[in-house]
């Protein structure tokens, strides 16, 4: 038999409990054809040698903004990194204006005021920008900062003139006038002039962030949210984009996208007596292939914890007062949920704060007593503060948690002030989700935190703050649990287990191959492990020398 390639002098963990490790895969038609004994007699158009590397099925995200990846790649970054305080964050501000028309934007991301002591203002911002206006994305990208040409470009030349926005703050000082800042839905109020992107630029952005995913041994990702100028995504035609990204060969990983909920809307007669809420032409979960393909329908029900936005039962630890918000109102959490079960979606549900999470609970269990669907898998993105009884009522209903390791080590020690010492024991629960029978995915949430599953997959073992600090060790789990996370768990988190996340004969030919055995290590040296290679469907899509090819 002949086949397309057959990669040997591997150290393959397959994950497949049947047969657990191999040294050889044959690759026919983007599938494994076989393995080991399997392959005898087989001839292959190329033979690919890995030097007796270790190699494990692709890395799969579960929760990845990869179109917004690619364009914090291609603006001015601001992350802690780039702009250790509030003072070089002004002088790379004022070093990119001086480098721009002078009508042009100032656009940037990825700072924390954790980290730098605080929020930029509109104030200090127009001091370095010269005139240009500027909007300056938080790393969680739950809230931004605009100066006052910025504001004025949106139609604010007053900064007493913004209105309060529903499921969202404008910070004002103490006359009433905004300060810059603006949180959760109030990011709209200018978002709505620099968005949608041309489309070109948007492809951009899907390229870059597909050619870094491939250097960290991504081979698929699931893009939570796409289609809208009022929530999450660059507008309505995003799924085209990605369809030409793919078109010109620029999407190099796979992906699933997920339409946000308000891109879906009553659009008319399904049949006598029933009506469809979704996309037009009956578009839904599952439609597409194992390149490109609808995901659920996302909803942010609330906003962010290092922000102090999400929706808590109680008082954030250092601002007694506020318990943070839901981005709608309670009873429209619960119509979109219930209409887009009915309507066949899996749905997806941002919910980190406590608060929040009971209203999804019981939305969640609301729609599958109307309208019983089985293997549903809803899902609870992020997840992030949960009771027992909370973790207790997940497993029970059938749904998917989608914590985030890596925002324990990046974020970790905001999160720990934003909490306190008691509640932040309830926090990105792990260990927890597995021991009640839950399916654990793993993610990272980029470019809110870097996008390399090994660091993730470290902070989900080790459970340290940047700083050192222990963060819910009782939480950890093992690295063999971790790496079922990144592999079968995102597979299953979006029906596609059946494909993806274990090496065995039928299933895609995705694997990465790692610089050291990731189940061998000492636990505190996952972080070290480098990528030499990524394959996906059998091709070579990243090689740093460590294959060779006759």
């Amino acid at each position: 038999m002949r086949l397309d390639a057959i990669f040997h002098n591997g150290r393959f963990r397959t994950l497949d409990r049947e047969r657990p490790a191999a040294s050889r895969i044959g690759v026919l038609n983007g599938r494994i054809a076989g393995l080991d004994e399997e392959l005898d007699g087989c001839g292959a158009d190329i033979v690919v040698d890995l030097g007796g590397a270790p190699a494990v099925p692709g890395f799969n995200d579960a929760h990845h903004h990869l179109s917004l990846a690619g364009k914090a790649l291609r603006e001015l970054d601001v992350s802690h990194a780039a702009a250790p305080s509030l003072d070089a964050l002004y002088e790379a501000v004022a070093q990119r204006a001086a480098s721009l028309p002078a009508d042009a934007w100032v656009v940037g991301s990825g700072y924390d005021q954790n980290k730098i002591g605080g929020h930029p203002t509109a104030e200090a911002l127009d001091r370095v920008a010269g005139g240009r206006p500027v909007w300056l994305v938080h790393t969680s990208h739950h809230m931004a900062v605009a100066n006052t040409e910025a504001f004025a470009r949106a139609g604010f030349t007053d900064l007493a003139d913004l209105p309060d926005v529903p499921g969202g703050c404008v910070v004002r000082d103490a006359g009433g006038r905004a300060e810059g800042l603006l949180q959760e839905t109030a990011m709209q109020l200018v978002e709505r002039v620099l968005r949608p992107e041309p489309a070109a630029e948007w492809i951009a952005n899907i390229e870059a962030a597909s050619r870094a995913a491939l250097s960290v041994g991504l081979t698929s990702v699931t893009e939570p949210g796409i289609g809208v100028v009022d929530g999450i995504g660059n507008g309505p035609a995003d799924l085209d984009a990605f369809m030409q990204a793919r078109e010109r060969g620029l999407l190099g990983v796979r992906m699933t996208l997920m339409p946000y909920i308000t891109a879906l809307r009553e659009v008319g007669a399904l049949e006598p007596g029933n009506t469809w809420y979704g996309l037009d032409l009956g578009l839904r979960t599952g439609f597409g292939d194992e390149r490109l393909r609808i995901g659920p329908t996302k909803i942010l029900s609330d906003g962010s914890l290092i922000g102090r936005s999400a929706a808590m039962c109680c008082d954030y630890h250092d601002t007694p007062g506020n318990s943070g918000l839901l981005q709608f109102e309670r009873e429209q959490i619960r119509r979109f949920i219930l209409e887009a079960h009915r309507c066949g979606w899996q749905v997806a549900t941002h919910a980190i704060g406590d608060a929040a999470l009971d209203v999804v609970l019981d939305s969640y269990e609301e729609a599958q007593r109307l309208h019983p669907r089985t293997d549903v898998r809803h899902r609870i993105e992020h997840a992030a503060v949960t009771s027992e009884q909370q973790v207790a009522r997940i497993a029970a209903l059938g749904l998917i948690p989608v914590p985030q390791g890596r925002f324990l080590s990046e974020i970790g020690d905001g999160l720990l002030t934003a909490l306190g010492p008691e509640r932040s024991q309830l926090a990105y629960r792990m260990r927890s989700f597995l021991d009640a029978g839950v399916v654990l995915p793993g993610s990272t949430d980029a470019p809110v935190v870097a996008q390399d599953p090994l660091l993730s997959i470290h902070d989900m073992v080790n459970r340290r703050t940047a700083s050192g600090a222990p963060i819910g060790l009782h939480e950890a789990v093992t690295p063999e649990e971790a790496l079922r996370a990144y592999t079968i768990g995102s597979a299953h988190a979006v029906h596609e287990e059946h494909v993806k996340g274990t090496l065995a004969r039928g299933m895609l030919a995705d694997f990465t191959v790692l610089s050291d055995d990731l189940l061998s290590v000492a636990p505190d040296r996952i972080g070290e492990l480098t990528v030499g290679a990524t394959i996906v469907g059998g091709h070579i899509a990243h090689d740093t020398g460590a294959l060779e090819v006759t």
